[in-house]
């Protein structure tokens, strides 16, 4: 094996590891779970105010739930 072979497989084996410790808890949740984190993350770093929020969100739970 030549210095650079060594070089790249040890580039490889900590990028497989470095996947592998950055698994998020929301990788293995439920997709409402993570459509609601989602959603609450563009609300806040959009700065929504809390009730036009909230107001927002009962217009769309009503209109999925008529159809």
């Amino acid at each position: 094996m030549t210095k650079e072979q060594a070089i790249n497989d040890n580039i490889e084996t900590n990028v497989s590891i470095e996947k592998d410790t950055t698994a998020s808890p929301l990788d293995n949740a439920p997709d409402e779970i993570k459509l609601a984190v989602d959603l609450i993350y563009l609300l806040e770093n959009n700065n929504v105010k809390k009730e036009i929020a909230i107001k927002a969100l009962e217009i769309v739970l009503n209109d999925f739930k008529n159809k």
